[in-house]
């Protein structure tokens, strides 16, 4: 038997309003059962993953499982088990060596490259030449000069000789080649980056029109160099092994040790072609000392986010633009959650916030879920040991506490009852 307003009501009533009565009244009660529900419902499951983050031995061990209550670990447990993982380095040259493959500076040309060709008093073979796309300078009367990879000053030679071996003059003349500017060039990146595949780098910048390049004698190689290309391709992954970073260049393999251009130390950055192959190995292991901007780590980090719903009125809203999207390389899972505004606000309903984190392992492709509890990771000493760099790409997304939810569900409460009142 159903409670109506008025009178009691039963089955049997032929009153049809007594009938609608009831039915109200059954959606009602099931309204009130379903947010009763909801609101005592916790998620208790622990987050599975394939890898085995429980325990530390992801690519990162800051991903374990933060039990809480649970006694603290030593300061520099997660550092020691990331090293573990790793292999020794192999195949490392000294930077005498590195020198000696490709000198620092020489120009060395590739195709596209701009060049002025001058003869005293012969305006026949003087003028402006690119090197073409077979990699040869083609100078008018002429057969062609082997350019690509090779220096200025041995072009210039070869192109004396062929004037020679031409009948154009009988002995050498004074000729000079001049590179005026460098071309973009395409090359090839593979291995312990976050992007890889064909780049292009190089050519004219921002700030140099091609009139100034036309009238300017000499060029910079800067945008061609081998940090450009890392760049490029997104930086260098935290496990890269960046004492045997190698560029195949035809026949030729190069092998350079850039460990010192993540200490701030002078280092070989070789100006490459195009057609250049960098591969940069992989050590296996999450190296915590390449987690700092450098010459050849990721230009930032570009994440998702998704932030509480209370007390903002929408995660647009809630969100600062660019800013809480693009991280500093280097930023770690509690900075990132503060940019995010899952931090702060009423301590009473906010304080029992939960942040969780999407991302990849780059080595295996396995995707991996951890949840931290805000409150419990500010207040332990160790927190470090739980609290992971963010990586490109990841996603993190704030839950509400406990707190706001009940008082979520008693002002949807405060609605459903007001709402089944009126009908």
């Amino acid at each position: 038997m159903t409670i109506a307003t008025g009178r009691m009501c039963d089955r049997s009533d032929p009153n049809a309003g007594c009938l609608d009565r009831m039915r109200r009244g059954r959606r009602r009660s099931a309204a009130l059962a379903a947010l009763l529900l909801f609101s005592g419902c916790s998620v208790t499951q622990e987050i599975a993953n394939v890898e085995p983050v429980t325990t530390g031995e992801s690519y990162q061990a800051q991903y374990r499982l933060m039990s809480v209550g649970a006694a603290p670990i030593a300061t520099g447990t997660s550092a020691g088990a990331n090293a573990e993982r790793c292999t020794s380095p192999a195949g490392a040259v000294s930077e005498t060596a590195a020198l000696r493959a490709v000198p620092r500076d020489v120009e060395i040309l590739s195709i596209g490259d701009l060049l002025d060709v001058s003869l005293s008093e012969d305006a026949t073979f003087s003028g402006k030449y690119r090197v073409s796309q077979d990699g040869t300078l083609r100078v008018v009367h002429l057969p062609p000069v082997r350019a690509l990879g090779r220096t200025v000053d041995a072009v210039q030679a070869d192109l004396a000789r062929a004037l020679v071996a031409a009948g154009n003059y009988p002995t050498a003349p004074q000729v000079s080649v001049r590179l005026m500017g460098y071309a973009a060039a395409r090359v090839f990146v593979s291995g312990a980056v976050f992007e890889p595949g064909a780049h292009e780098i190089g050519g004219p910048t921002a700030t140099r029109t091609e009139a100034d390049r036309l009238a300017a004698i000499g060029a910079a190689g800067d945008e061609r160099r081998l940090s450009r290309a890392l760049r490029a391709a997104g930086g260098v992954r935290p496990d890269a092994d960046l004492s045997r970073v190698t560029v195949l260049r035809g026949e030729r393999r190069l092998t350079f040790d850039l460990r010192p251009a993540v200490l701030g130390r002078a280092h070989t950055d070789a100006i490459l072609l195009a057609g250049d192959q960098i591969d940069v190995p992989s050590r296996g292991c999450f190296q915590e000392a390449l987690m700092k901007p450098s010459p050849i780590s990721p230009p930032g980090v570009k994440v998702f986010l998704s932030n509480l719903t209370v007390p903002a009125t929408s995660n647009a809203q809630s969100l600062n633009g660019k800013e809480a999207r693009e991280l500093r390389w280097g930023t770690r899972f509690l900075q990132a959650a503060v940019g995010m505004n899952c931090v702060g606000g009423t301590r009473l309903t906010n304080a029992d916030r939960t942040v969780v984190l999407f991302t990849r392992n780059p080595i295996t492709g396995s995707s991996i879920v951890v949840e931290r509890n805000l409150e419990s990771l500010l207040r332990r000493a160790d927190r470090d040991e739980y609290d992971p760099w963010i990586l490109p790409e990841d996603a993190l997304a704030c839950y509400d506490s406990g707190s706001t939810n009940v008082f979520d569900v008693a002002r949807q409460l405060g609605v459903v009852l007001s709402t089944v009142k009126t009908n």
